[in-house]
């Protein structure tokens, strides 16, 4: 073969190759350089998976993430999210996440009011389950409340402020909330209404502390409150999310102080000062890791402007989604 003729055999396996390469590029530019991984939800208080707006919150997410959301059910629906205990109920999430082959290699979780708490008992206590990566709490009572959510405040003697708190719309409610006012009547750090009524278990009234650490069988351990038993693995389960998102809602009244929804709460004996979340001791002593995350540049405090639980589904793309989706993972 010739020297030209060789040159333009060349040039032509040259160019194929060229365009091979050309049109990989192509298809991997119109793949998307991310990676979101499945995530799971977690209702409140009196919800239930199969609520109309449960499966719409799922649906919208696993929609604009391309990812499997699996809405967690805490036992038997919304009578189990009232009278099941919120350690029973953390124990049932724990099992059901292990269950899940989809989850195995991590997962992301959007967690709404009383499921906060339960989403941070998965991180913090279900023992060998899957990593978490992303907690996303809309509205959640982390650092406790001063009343039974939905129910008014049962604490404050003063008529003008308890009708503030009326009852919830609708009948089922009002009977949710009657009976819970009767269990309560035995008293609210008592072992029976602990046992059976799930807001006892992370309801902390400023002015009885004595009583809530006693008593209160949850909360106290959940943020790591006793001294005498303080865990260092719930710090390290905690700090080892790699964002923490924080949404309250700033005409909250459902809980009780609003600004537990990023930890605030009212300092010891006071039902009126209310102290930023970089204020409580939770913080200042790192009793679960919050201020380890929240120095790494790990914590995001989000407000909104309506009611608990308010969320449209323009927000939810604008402050939910971007976190369930790892741009970070380029393929």
């Amino acid at each position: 073969m010739a020297r030209n003729e060789r040159h333009h055999t060349y040039s032509r396996a040259s160019m194929r190759m060229i365009g091979f390469c050309i049109a990989i590029v192509v298809i991997v530019s119109d793949t998307p350089l991310y990676h979101s991984l499945p995530f799971i939800v977690l209702h409140g208080l009196g919800s239930e998976c199969d609520n109309d707006g449960m499966t719409m919150l799922t649906e919208v997410l696993s929609y604009h993430t391309g990812e499997k959301g699996f809405c967690i059910e805490v036992g038997n629906g919304m009578k189990d999210s009232w009278y099941k205990s919120t350690t029973k109920q953390a124990d049932s999430v724990c099992q059901t996440v292990k269950s899940l082959s989809a989850l195995k290699s991590g997962y992301n979780i959007v967690s709404l009011s009383q499921g906060s708490l339960l989403a941070r008992a998965l991180i913090q206590w279900c023992d060998d389950a899957p990593p978490v990566n992303k907690m996303i709490s809309l509205g959640g009572p982390l650092a406790g409340t001063a009343s039974v959510p939905y129910c008014g405040m049962f604490f404050l003697k003063d008529d003008f402020q308890r009708s503030a708190f009326s009852f919830n719309e609708g009948l089922r409610s009002q009977i949710l909330c009657l009976l819970a006012d009767l269990i309560m009547e035995l008293g609210i750090y008592t072992s029976f209404v602990q046992n059976h009524l799930a807001p006892a278990g992370y309801i902390k009234i400023p002015t009885d502390l004595e009583a809530y650490y006693k008593g209160s069988e949850f909360l106290p351990k959940l943020n790591n409150e006793l001294e005498d038993s303080r865990n260092a693995t719930y710090i390290e389960r905690f700090t080892s999310l790699s964002q923490l998102v924080l949404i309250m809602f700033e005409s909250d009244n459902v809980l009780i102080p609003r600004e537990t929804a990023w930890f605030g709460y009212y300092s010891s004996g006071s039902l009126s000062n209310v102290l930023t979340y970089n204020e409580t001791d939770l913080y200042k002593e790192d009793w679960i890791g919050l201020r380890t995350l929240d120095e790494a540049g790990k914590v995001t405090f989000l407000s909104l402007p309506r009611g608990h639980l308010q969320i449209n589904e323009t927000e939810m793309r604008t402050h939910i989604v971007p976190y369930l989706v790892d741009s970070s993972a380029a393929l």
